[in-house]
């Protein structure tokens, strides 16, 4: 049964399908980035043990060599597909179209499915195919035509990079994941996504180098909630209607980062939080404008 008592709220996308507000993050789960017999065992036990804490949207890559462990624990699981929100995410090396509808079938191989529930570019890459990501965003939408995919999405997305896509092939992103989290607002990407409907995904939500775990402002009000820090950082990301995917392999947090919803923050809290942004300076991963990274 799963550990939390309280029931993960959803967000509605502009297609209409329902998302967990709170997921489960795969990236480094395994001891590395190969799809082999091993990481997949590896990974497929880490994620059952977050589908029993109560996980229901599991977040995966191509780039991260986590499907195939993926798919095996939802295969195990006994939970009704439906009742499972699985996200995958295109990588770097696959941006070309050939390339991006070969490497979504074998994504679909790798998780035993038949259709995902979302897919995202991964990387806009302005830098590289020729600045080409418009044709792999007309690519990834095919794949909602076809019936493979219920929503199409992108990460890392900057407002350009958003306003392109939409104005060259008339589809909006049902999400955009970046990187946020209390040191980095990204407030500009943000912005964009509101104005075109688009629903905003934190990944690494308690910031990647976990400085802001360390933050005595978070720290007194965890204290006055009775709660952890990261608890109240994925609590202040609910309450700004952000997604957010937090990773652990260790079953005591996934149960703690699951245990958000019995309290609420004040706006006082919520906006001493807000004032703890860096501006670009609380930037930790890639720039989204100049990675080229695989």
């Amino acid at each position: 049964m799963p550990i939390t008592n309280h029931p993960i709220p959803e967000v509605i996308l502009s297609t209409a399908a329902k998302i967990p507000q709170l997921g489960y993050g795969t990236l480094a789960v395994q001891p590395d980035r190969e799809s082999t017999e091993r990481n997949a065992a590896i990974t497929a036990e880490i994620v059952s043990q977050a589908l029993d804490a109560g996980y229901r949207h599991i977040d995966t890559a191509q780039a991260y060599g986590t499907e195939q462990g993926v798919g095996r624990a939802i295969a195990e699981s006994g939970i009704p597909r439906d009742e499972i929100y699985v996200t995958s995410k295109l990588a770097n090396a696959n941006h070309s179209p050939d390339d991006v509808k070969r490497s979504f079938e074998q994504t679909l191989e790798n998780l035993g499915l038949e259709q995902l529930d979302l897919f995202l570019i991964h990387w806009p890459l302005p830098t590289l195919y020729g600045g080409d990501y418009v044709s792999t965003w007309k690519t990834v939408t095919g794949f909602v035509a076809d019936g493979r995919l219920a929503s199409a999405g992108v990460s890392n997305f900057q407002p350009a990079h958003l306003e392109r896509i939409i104005a060259e092939t008339g589809v909006v992103p049902a999400v955009n994941q970046f990187e946020i989290h209390p040191y980095f607002n990204n407030d500009a990407p943000r912005e964009t996504c509101q104005r075109h409907g688009i629903a905003v995904e934190a990944h690494s939500p308690l910031g990647h180098n976990s400085a802001p775990l360390s933050d005595p402002t978070i720290a007194a009000i965890a204290a006055a909630h009775d709660k952890t820090v990261a608890q109240v950082i994925l609590r202040w990301h609910m309450q700004h209607g952000i997604i957010a995917i937090p990773k652990s392999a260790r079953p005591e947090r996934m149960a703690e980062n699951l245990d958000i919803f019995d309290f609420a923050l004040t706006d006082d809290e919520l906006g001493a939080i807000d004032r703890l942004d860096h501006g670009p300076d609380g930037r930790v991963g890639p720039d989204p404008d100049t990675y080229e990274g695989v």
